[in-house]
């Protein structure tokens, strides 16, 4: 019976102790326990391969799962992470299998990266080299970077996305709710880190400048003439460069660390687009399509992040991010947590626009402003737009004080229900009109001075917009999970129905049972008096009439 306990060991010392074991026996054993403890993918074939040197088994992998990895397992390139990385050098990998390039004799593990052998997993065979069409296995040179294993983390970066040279409103929203966030750092840990926007573009110094103004103590620009529109390759490589601190001393001497602590993006097309890939480029999580975050510590006791079974630890730090899971109704609060031998860093989400307010914009704030120095390589522009149509501008239902959502309580006459709902917008200052699926699939008939208004550009919900005004008002809605996704984050709801068993009644701060042709009438009749406003409505003072 073997006194070695592989758990308590990394796989390179339970190799080393391998070659000191003759006996299948123990072997075996060894293998059992790994199996029933950290069950490592590696350190179970370290085992098997020790087994085939000593001729127990053929070579069909016995105890070994094929195309299994466990999580914390990955394979790396130490350059590929950057020369402050502390990733370790190993054999890249076949695609096909995930298993590792054994050398030529079988008995020990190829581990020269020099090694051709070693870099495809194959025999130096001139002709099956002929043969490979490059189709067969198209990812097999493909290396994995691994997380950093105890690096240095600090700020909080924030993608800010510019459009025909202007910054989107999300980015400003963004960097606002990054400024709240890191000033409570500072006060709650004593440690003043940073908010840095990162950008790319054509001529984007100034929209560098701009991010200062909003809140950002750091901008890093990177200007191209070829970035002047998303490109995916392009956008990628600047993005994990800057994050590493990668470039010449000039434009990364102002920052000390590996990587930073947190990563912020916009969840519109493009930044889900880039957040993806970033994140897996720096090998770490990603939280999508959050409507709110917050900083504090967690306490886990998942063996996985503790390292030891009835083990607890408590993760300081810890970006807490929010997002509505698929029913609507419910938060899932998503968190990035550390293996023990492997971090996750940056802890990254991206963001619903309209989640947050931004900051008032202040021209004269202090902030340092750094233009990122990198190669781009030709072959990463490879896609050229000669010539474009950019369409009619869309209906922007977002950043209004009021948006009045009519639902299939029109039914009765669509007409002059979507006239009402008209009627009520025109009545305050900031308002649009939304319209809910049920409308927009169904086959009401309008006329034609109001047809436009049945058009899926104006849906809210899952599939449509999402919204967050001040004050909500659904008109004939009945509150479906796909609606309630889009209008949720509204400050004051205001649900009209005849329906009082209607879903949206449970989540509205005003419901209001009766007809919408009798009741929105009534109520455009008050706010054109005067007498009523969407502030006194959000703050429960809307007299007799609410």
């Amino acid at each position: 019976m073997s006194e070695f306990d592989p758990n308590e060991h990394t796989v390179d010392e339970l190799d080393d102790h391998l070659e000191t074991v003759d006996d299948e026996d123990v072997l075996q054993t060894i293998l059992e326990a790994e199996q029933a403890g950290q069950d490592r993918k590696t350190a179970r074939e370290a085992v098997h391969r020790r087994l085939e040197a000593i001729g127990a088994i053929d070579d069909d992998r016995d105890g070994v799962e094929e195309g299994t990895e466990t999580e914390g397992e990955y394979e790396a390139t130490k350059e590929d992470v950057g020369e402050e990385a502390d990733g370790e050098d190993v054999d890249d990998v076949e695609a096909g299998d995930g298993e590792e390039a054994d050398a030529d004799d079988g008995d020990e593990e190829a581990v020269s990266d020099e090694s051709e052998d070693a870099d495809d997993g194959t025999d130096d065979d001139a002709s099956a080299e002929e043969e490979d069409d490059g189709l067969s296995q198209p990812t097999r040179d493909k290396k994995h970077v691994r997380a950093l294993d105890g690096g240095d983390y600090a700020d909080m970066w924030v993608f800010c996305e510019t459009q025909q040279g202007e910054l989107l409103e999300v980015s400003q929203e963004m960097l606002g709710k990054a400024r709240e966030l890191m000033d409570g750092f500072e006060a709650e840990y004593g440690d003043d880190e940073r908010v840095v926007a990162f950008l790319m573009g054509d001529d984007c110094e100034e929209l560098a400048e701009e991010c200062i103004a909003y809140g950002a103590d750091v901008a890093v620009y990177h200007d191209d003439e070829r970035l002047e529109r998303f490109l995916h390759k392009p956008y990628t490589e600047i993005s994990a460069h800057m994050a590493r601190g990668q470039g010449t001393v000039e434009s990364t001497d102002w920052r000390d660390y590996d990587e930073p602590r947190y990563i912020l993006f916009p969840a519109t097309n493009n930044g889900r687009d880039l957040s993806a890939k970033v994140q897996a480029e720096l090998d770490s999580g990603l939280a999508s399509d959050c409507s709110d975050l917050f900083i504090q510590e967690e306490e886990v006791s998942n063996p996985v992040k503790t390292g030891e079974p009835g083990v607890k630890k408590t993760f300081e730090k810890v970006l807490h991010m929010k997002r509505p899971d698929f029913s609507g109704f419910e938060y899932s609060t998503i968190l990035c947590l550390d293996n023990p031998s492997r971090d996750f860093h940056p802890q990254g989400a991206s963001i619903i626009p309209g989640s947050f307010e931004p900051i008032e914009r202040d021209d004269d704030r202090d902030g340092l402003v750094i233009e990122h120095d990198m190669d781009l390589e030709d072959d990463w522009f490879r896609v050229e737009i000669t010539e474009y149509d950019q369409l009619e501008a869309g209906i922007d239902l977002t950043d209004h004080d009021v948006i009045v959502c009519l639902g299939r309580g029109i039914a009765d006459d669509p007409t002059e229900g979507m006239e009402l709902g008209l009627d009520l917008v025109d009545a305050f200052e900031d308002a649009k009109l939304g319209i809910t699926r049920g409308i927009v699939t169904s086959s009401y008939q309008f006329e034609g001075h109001v047809e436009e208004y049945a058009k899926e550009e104006r849906q809210i919900g899952e599939t449509g917009q999402v919204v967050a005004p001040d004050l909500y008002i659904a008109a004939g809605v009945s509150g479906a999970v796909q609606h309630k996704v889009g209008m949720d984050e509204s400050d004051t709801i205001v649900a009209i129905n005849t329906d009082t068993d209607a879903r949206i009644r449970d989540f509205s701060d005003y419901f209001v049972e009766g007809d919408l042709f009798e009741v929105l009438p009534r109520l455009t009749d008050v706010v054109e008096s005067g007498e009523m406003t969407p502030e006194a409505i959000a703050d429960g003072r809307g007299g007799d009439d609410e």
